[in-house]
C-alpha cells in the first residue's frame, strides 16, 4: 500500500552532491546537531522553508536540566519516568538527567541568553517536575532565543552550506543502509546528496489534527521519510495534547504556556468553578495528558468549547515582565492576560513516538540518525515531561555527532532506479484532502479513542491511498503523503494498544494494563507491526 520511494528517479541520471553529513531540518536540533557535527565534518542543512521554521521557535516554557544546587539528577529522572507511565527507557532517561546541563553549556557557549535573576540563572517549574530547574529565555520565548543564537552561529559556519526552499523526497539506502537523500530544489529539480551520515531533525506531525500549536511545516515529513527507508516507527499512538492553547474567534491555537500555570495561574470552567482538585492531588501542575482529559471533561459537562486559565492573582508589571510574548499575543486579540480570564482548550503539541534510535540517535537503518520530535529514544515514554523536548535535543545531538566521528568511509552510491508510476493521475486538490485528513484525526484519533472511531478513521484515511499511485511534484503533494502515512500508522497503533497510558485513552479500555501492554508498538515497512519485548521499556 505505501511505496517504497514517492517518485520515479534513476540514480545514473540525477546531479549529485557529496558531504560528510546531512542535516534535514532545522529547530534546535538541526541546528545544534549541525554545529557541533561541523566541528569535524562538512556538513550540509536542508529545510523546506528556513532555519527560522521550526516547532523550536514557538517553545515558550523553557529547556529542563539540573542546574540548582537543590535539584539533581535522581529527582529530573524520577519525575520523567512517572510523567512517561512506564514506557520509558531508563537508560535514555539516565543520559537526559545526567548530560543534560553539559547540553545547556553548550548552548550558552552558542550565544543563547537565558534569564538570569541576582547573578544566577532564573528557574520556574512546570507540570509534573518536582523541583524548579526550567531555564527560560526573555520570559517566555525561549525557542525564540535559541533559534536566534544557533542560526547565527550557523550561517557564520564555513563548514556548513545552507539549502532553504529545498525538500527531500526521500532517502536514499541499500541493504539497510542509508547513503544520503534524494532532494527537490525550489525549481523542481532533483538531485541526489551522498554522505557519510544522515540526521533527520524533521520535528513533529501537529498537521495531522485541525488544532495544533505547531506551525504549518509540522506534517511528519521525517517519521514518514524513515518509514518508507525501511526504519522502525516507534509508539506513534501517544500524542500529547497540550491543554492550554488559546481558544477565541479569529485566533490561531497559540500556545499558553504551561509555565503560566507554573508560576501560579489556575483553571476555571465557563461557569468560574476551579476544577482539577476533581481530577489530581497536584491540580494544574498534573501531567498534561490528565489536565488535557479534564479540560474536556469540563467542557463537555458545561456544553462549552473552552475553559478559562486566570492568571489575575499577579500584578501586571509581573505578568508582562514574566510572560511577555503571551501577553502581547493576547492583547492582539483584546484579551489581557493580566486582567481577564484567557479562554483555552487543548490543542495537539507533540509527538511522543516516532523514528526509533539507539542511545546515540542511530536509527534501524545504518548510518541513518534522528534528533529531536521526530526520534523514538525513550526519553519521553507514554507522555513526555514538560521541557524535556529541548534537552532531548541537545543531549542525543552531542551524542549522534559522537557517533559519526567513529564511522567508516561511505561506499559508492548504489545504482537505484524507480519506476513504479506510469501516469499523471489528476488528484484532488490537496488543501481539501489535508482538511478532511485532520478531521478524520481530530475526530476519531483525538484526546480520546474508541474501537469503533479509530476503525471507521482508519476506513477513511485509506480512501485517500491512491496518492502514492500519483506523480507527485510539488511539496504541498508530499507534505500530504507523509501525513497520510503518519496518520495511518498513528490510528493503527492507538487500535491496537487496548489500554488507556499517558496521552493514549480509549474510552473502551479507561485503565492502564502493565502485565499485556507495559511494552511497545513498533511498525517496520517489511516487517509489519511488532511489539517491543518488557526488557526493552
Amino acid at each position: 500500500m505505501i511505496p517504497r520511494y514517492l517518485v520515479n528517479f534513476d540514480v545514473r541520471q540525477l546531479p549529485q552532491v557529496h558531504t560528510d553529513v546531512i542535516v534535514i531540518g532545522a529547530g534546535i536540533a538541526g541546528l545544534f546537531t549541525a554545529l557541533r557535527s561541523a566541528e569535524n565534518h562538512k556538513v550540509l542543512m536542508v529545510t523546506k522553508k528556513s532555519l527560522l521554521d521550526s516547532n523550536t521557535r514557538y517553545a515558550q516554557g523553557g529547556i529542563a536540566a539540573v542546574i540548582s544546587d537543590e535539584d539533581s539528577p535522581a529527582y529530573h529522572r524520577q519525575d520523567t519516568l512517572i510523567a512517561g507511565a512506564g514506557l520509558c527507557s531508563s537508560a535514555a532517561v539516565d543520559v537526559l538527567a545526567h548530560e543534560g546541563p553539559a547540553g545547556v553549556t553548550d548552548l550558552i557557549r552558542m550565544g543563547t541568553e537565558f534569564d538570569m535573576e541576582d547573578g544566577r540563572y532564573a528557574l520556574t517549574k512546570e507540570g509534573a517536575h518536582s523541583q524548579r530547574r526550567i531555564l527560560h529565555a526573555q520570559g517566555d520565548a525561549t525557542g525564540a532565543e535559541i533559534v536566534r543564537a544557533l542560526s547565527e552561529k550557523t550561517k557564520q559556519d564555513p563548514n556548513i552550506e545552507i539549502w532553504d526552499d529545498h525538500f527531500v523526497i526521500d532517502l536514499i539506502t541499500d541493504n539497510g543502509e542509508c547513503f544520503g537523500a534524494l532532494v527537490q530544489k525550489p525549481d523542481g529539480s532533483r538531485v541526489i546528496v551522498h554522505a557519510k551520515a544522515t540526521i533527520l531533525c524533521t520535528g513533529g506531525a501537529g498537521q495531522l489534527f485541525r488544532y495544533t500549536t505547531n506551525p504549518d511545516i509540522a506534517t511528519g515529513d521525517g517519521i514518514a521519510i524513515a518509514y518508507r527507508a525501511g526504519a522502525n516507527i516507534r509508539d506513534v499512538e501517544f500524542i500529547q495534547f497540550h491543554p492550554t492553547a488559546l481558544c477565541y474567534p479569529g485566533a490561531p491555537r497559540f500556545l499558553i504556556s504551561e509555565a503560566v500555570r507554573g508560576e501560579g495561574a489556575v483553571l476555571r470552567n465557563i461557569n468560574g468553578e476551579r476544577f482539577m482538585e476533581q481530577y489530581h492531588p497536584q491540580l494544574e501542575l498534573a501531567p498534561r495528558d490528565i489536565v488535557a482529559r479534564a479540560i474536556v471533561s469540563e467542557m463537555e459537562n458545561t456544553k462549552s468549547t473552552f475553559v478559562y486559565i486566570d492568571f489575575t492573582h499577579e500584578s501586571e508589571e509581573t505578568v508582562k515582565h514574566r510572560f511577555p510574548t503571551i501577553y502581547e499575543y493576547c492583547l492582539s486579540y483584546g484579551l489581557d492576560l493580566s486582567s481577564d480570564w484567557i479562554p483555552v482548550a487543548p490543542a495537539a503539541h507533540y509527538m511522543m513516538g516516532g523514528v526509533e534510535t539507539d542511545l546515540h540517535g542511530e536509527t534501524t537503518v545504518k548510518r541513518l540518525f534522528a534528533c529531536g520530535e521526530v526520534s523514538s529514544t525513550g526519553v519521553h515514554g507514554a507522555n513526555r515531561l514538560a521541557s524535556n523536548s529541548l534537552s532531548e535535543a541537545i543531549v542525543f545531538g552531542r551524542r549522534i555527532v559522537e557517533r559519526i566521528d567513529r564511522l567508516s568511509p561511505i561506499a559508492e552510491l548504489p545504482h537505484i532506479l524507480e519506476e513504479q508510476r506510469s501516469k499523471d493521475n489528476a488528484i484532488q486538490p490537496v488543501v481539501e484532502k489535508k482538511l478532511k485528513l485532520q478531521k478524520v484525526m481530530l475526530r476519531y484519533a483525538g484526546l480520546k479513542r474508541h474501537a469503533q472511531g479509530l476503525e471507521k478513521g482508519y476506513d477513511e484515511l485509506k480512501r485517500h491511498v491512491s496518492i502514492f499511485d500519483s506523480c507527485l511534484a510539488k511539496r504541498e503533494e508530499y507534505e500530504f503523503a507523509n501525513l497520510l502515512i503518519c496518520a495511518l500508522l498513528t490510528t493503527q497503533a492507538a487500535l491496537i494498544r487496548q489500554e488507556s497510558r499517558g496521552g493514549h485513552y480509549r474510552e473502551d479500555f479507561p485503565d492502564k494494563d502493565d502485565v499485556v501492554w507495559r511494552k511497545h508498538t513498533v511498525f517496520n515497512r517489511a516487517n509489519g507491526i511488532t511489539e517491543g519485548r518488557i526488557d526493552d521499556v
